[in-house]
This record gives C-alpha cells, sequence and structure tokens, in this order.
C-alpha cells in the first residue's frame, strides 16, 4: 500500500510562504488590515527559527509569530506596537531570556484542526530547546466588552474567568495551555473593541530548573555566510559607437569582480543614459525616455545572463523607463545569480529630476533575498531620507545598495555623509556606486562627480574611519572589500552603542504605508 502524505503539518515558516501567510492574516483581521509583505520579511528574516506556518493538504492555513526578549522588557508594561517594533519583530533580542508570542492565527475555515495548539506546543518545544526562562505575551480578552459594566476593572474580569466564575475562550484556551496571567496590559493593542484595547499579560514558565537555564544566542539566519565580498564600479560615461561596446564595458566590470569571487558588484545611477551618445543630435526629454526604453528588455536580458554564467549578483544600477500608464519612473534593476530579477524604484526624484526628464517618485521598499542574506537597494536621494533605510532594515537588511548620480562635489558629499549616517544609525553595510566621465550631448548628463565607497558602522570590529574600501575621485575604477556579517550582528548586540536595540518604541516609529 502506498504512503500517504501528512496532511497537516506544522513548520518554520519561509520567505516563499509570505504571499499564503497574507491571505490568512486578512481572512484573520479584515482587508487592509493583515500583515504587509514587508513585516512578514522583518519577522522571518530576524529570527526563522521563531516563525510557524500550519500548512493543510499544501494550503498555508495558520501563522504563529515569536522573537526573543529579555524578561526585563517583557515582564514590564508596554504595547503591542512598542514590544514588536511596529509588528516587524525588530526588538528580537538574540541574547534574550524570554520568547515572546507576537501572533497566532489560523484561517477561519480551518478552525476545528487544533491548530492552535499545535502552535502553543511547538512555542513550548522552542523555548526549552534555546533554553529560555519561559513565554510571555499579551492575549486577548474578548469577551471582557460584554462584562465592561460590571467589571470596570479589567484585572477583576481576569480573575472572574480564572475563578471560573466568567468564560473567555481565549484566556480559557491559554489556561489549558499552561499559561497563568500575571497582569493586564491597557492599551494594548488600540482598535481591539471586545477586549477594550486590553490584553491579559500572559506568562508560561519553562519547567526546567531555572538556575541551570543558560539562553543560546540566536543571531538570527544559520545560512548566512562569515563574510560577503563586495565590488563597486565607479563607472564612466563616454561616447559610445554601439551598444555591443556598452555591453562589453558592463561585463568587463563584471568579469573582474568575478575574478576576485566577489558575491555583489554594483553599478551606478542612471549609466544606462550612456546609450544615448548613439543618437546623432541630442534629444528632448520625452524623446530620451522612449528612446532609453526601447533598450529595457535587451538591457534585462544581457545582464540577467551575466550573473548566472559570471555566478555574481548584480546591482544593476538604474534604468529610465515608461509605464504603460505613462509615467516615467527610475528603476534599480537586481540580477541574482540564481536568475531572479527584482527592481526597485526610486521613491524621491530630484528637482532636477523632476524638471528635466518628468519623473515621477515610485512606491514601495522592499528587502531582497539572497543568497547572502537580505538586502536593500537606495537610489541615490533616496538616501536621504532616513526612514527608508530603516524600513529595509527592519525587513532584516544588513547591506544597502547605493546606486548615484551626482554632477558636482557637494551633491556628491550629501549622498556620501547621508550613506554614513545610515550606516551608524542601522548598524549596516552601504556600498556606493557612482558615474564619472561626461557625455555632452545628452540633456542634463552633461557631467558628474564621484568617489564610490563601501561604508560600515563606527564601532571596533570595523575600518577605523568607517570606510571599509574607497575610490580616487572621478577615476573609473573597482573597489572591493570583504565584509564580515558577523562581525555586524555581533555589534547590533554588543557594540559600544546599539543603535538597533536602543530604540525608544514607546516614544516614535516609522510607519509604512501597507501595500500588498
Amino acid at each position: 500500500m502506498a504512503d500517504k502524505p501528512a496532511k497537516l503539518i506544522v513548520r518554520n515558516a519561509e520567505v516563499r510562504d509570505i504571499p499564503g501567510i497574507m491571505e490568512v492574516s486578512e481572512r484573520v483581521y479584515g482587508r487592509g488590515m493583515g500583515y504587509a509583505r514587508s513585516e512578514l520579511f522583518g519577522q522571518i528574516n530576524r529570527f526563522p527559527d521563531g516563525q510557524f506556518v500550519a500548512e493543510y493538504e499544501g494550503v498555508i492555513v495558520g501563522y504563529c509569530a515569536t522573537f526573543m526578549i529579555s524578561s526585563d522588557v517583557a515582564l514590564k508594561p508596554h504595547t503591542w506596537n512598542e514590544i514588536t517594533g511596529t509588528g516587524f519583530a525588530a526588538r528580537h533580542d538574540p541574547e534574550g531570556d524570554m520568547l515572546y508570542g507576537m501572533d497566532v492565527m489560523v484561517h477561519p475555515d480551518y478552525r476545528r484542526l487544533r491548530i492552535g495548539e499545535r502552535f502553543y506546543r511547538v512555542r513550548r518545544e522552542l523555548c526549552q530547546w534555546l533554553e529560555l526562562k519561559g513565554i510571555v505575551f499579551g492575549g486577548r480578552m474578548p469577551g471582557y466588552a460584554r462584562h465592561a459594566k460590571e467589571y470596570p476593572n479589567p484585572k477583576d474580569y481576569v480573575a472572574a474567568v480564572v475563578d471560573q466564575k466568567l468564560k473567555d475562550p481565549v484566556i480559557n484556551f491559554q489556561l489549558r495551555q499552561g499559561f497563568k496571567p500575571i497582569g493586564v496590559l491597557r492599551n494594548y493593542l488600540l482598535g481591539d473593541a471586545q477586549s477594550k484595547d486590553c490584553a491579559t499579560h500572559m506568562l508560561w514558565e519553562n519547567p526546567l530548573e531555572q538556575d541551570k537555564i543558560k539562553a543560546k544566542p540566536s543571531l538570527g539566519d544559520t545560512a548566512l555566510p562569515e563574510r560577503v565580498r563586495i565590488a563597486t564600479v565607479q563607472f564612466q560615461m563616454r561616447k559610445i559607437n554601439s551598444i555591443d561596446e556598452f555591453e562589453q564595458q558592463i561585463e568587463y566590470f563584471t568579469d573582474i569582480a568575478s575574478d576576485y569571487k566577489s558575491d555583489f558588484v554594483v553599478f551606478p545611477e542612471l549609466f544606462t543614459l550612456q546609450l544615448l551618445s548613439l543618437e546623432h543630435r541630442p534629444l528632448g526629454p520625452v524623446e530620451s525616455i522612449e528612446k532609453i526604453s526601447e533598450y529595457t528588455p535587451r538591457f534585462i536580458e544581457f545582464m540577467e545572463k551575466l550573473a548566472v554564467s559570471y555566478n555574481i549578483n548584480i546591482i544593476g544600477g538604474t534604468h529610465p523607463s515608461m509605464m504603460e500608464n505613462g509615467d516615467i519612473l527610475n528603476i534599480s534593476y537586481v540580477f541574482l545569480r540564481d536568475g531572479s530579477v527584482h527592481t526597485q524604484q526610486k521613491l524621491h526624484p530630484t528637482p532636477s529630476e523632476r524638471m528635466w526628464w518628468n519623473i515621477k517618485g515610485g512606491k514601495g521598499a522592499l528587502a531582497i533575498q539572497t543568497d547572502c542574506g537580505p538586502i536593500g537597494v537606495m537610489i541615490c536621494y533616496d538616501s536621504e531620507f532616513p526612514e527608508l533605510a530603516r524600513h529595509l532594515v527592519d525587513q532584516g537588511a544588513l547591506m544597502l545598495f547605493v546606486p548615484f548620480c551626482t554632477d558636482e562635489r557637494r551633491g556628491y558629499l550629501r549622498v556620501r555623509y547621508c550613506c554614513q549616517a545610515r550606516a551608524v544609525e542601522n548598524q549596516c553595510y552601504v556600498a556606493l556606486s557612482g558615474v564619472v566621465g561626461n557625455l555632452p550631448n545628452v540633456e542634463n548628463m552633461d557631467i558628474h562627480y564621484a568617489e564610490s565607497c563601501i561604508l560600515t558602522p563606527s564601532d571596533f570590529p570595523f575600518a577605523r574611519d568607517g570606510v571599509a574600501a574607497d575610490t580616487a575621485p572621478n577615476t573609473e575604477t573597482i573597489a572591493l572589500a570583504d565584509l564580515s556579517l558577523s562581525d555586524l550582528l555581533t555589534a547590533r548586540q554588543s557594540g559600544a552603542v546599539q543603535n538597533l536595540k536602543d530604540r525608544r518604541f514607546d516614544l516614535y516609529s516609522v510607519n509604512w504605508k501597507k501595500r500588498r
């Protein structure tokens, strides 16, 4: 008799599960109220061991999110937004001694399969495997609104449920799972009318002898390489006579980066506008964009083949493109060595880009999963807005790539200084790639200034000046650097300063509008 595969399994969540998790969260919390893709990126990237899905006959039907945190924080009053870093699990502390239950949700059509019980069991197993003191969370109390007049103090309502004078479906379930209420969290989840914005502060203590517990640090995805090598290209703009000549320049630098066993090679912003020098006369803005858009299919196909054949991840600068609705966007294409292609739109066009090219601002910023960990792309002017870098790092990005195009030294220094700030405040690596040279017959691309570089946080494990690699001004060249991911993760936990850990989520946060 043939073996039958399991119908229902609970396993660790992976990035490929995100669309299914989003569908479940929309059914559970209502349209537009579920998790955003970026939030799920952050949860899975920060603590992959702690996120679980329930899969029934190949379909995602439930999700369970957790992270590690210090008991000093978890056992004090807090809100859901504050403790979870606004839904990104951004306060995951690899050296924490408690497991925090961020969420458990089950698709309404599958709630008789005891999926919730299975999630609570794997949480307890994870807590014991990590040798943590226990599990803590804020639990809903959906029966409270009906009894608020009788019990104006929510603590009295919880006590009545514990004493079996009342029934509350959520609290009763959690009591059966071995949790005990240690208090009430007021204003925990604003908008939870059934709970009157309150939550039971629940605790499960690990039955292992507490004095023998020593938390196992979990710095994130153990599949990350120890070191990553990055090459940044300072690309010279010059008149060319054929598209083949342009492609030869790109392949030349890709070949060099590959010979040095680089994992990434970065090209600059707007470097494809060199193709406009093939024209026999200067083109106006509309003509220029229409013409450069004609090269898009060939550019993507060529760069995709380069990434695969040279076994390297390529940050393909930026390429202006006209969308179907007529909008002109400045788009960075990222070509991974597995053959996949990703895009990041420039969100903040400069006044010059708006005036000369009628470039519009794009939407959205998602971290990109690579074989060297999650990365993010900020295009030139975007790096001067700290919210974007923080959003990408909240999703788990360890390295940020900045293709840029600046006309003179002041403009370049704005980008450079801001990128150095992004590296410090987000404790991440930032690689810049700029253009030099000139294109006299191409509108708004006449002069350029660049000193491409690879920047680090400013702390003891890194380069003295926070610069891993630099280039000479206005010279066509390539710079390479080895970047330690383990040093980065260690600095985030125990550096001289710990910017990510020390954020005051009780005072401020970056709220990114949700997009599917």
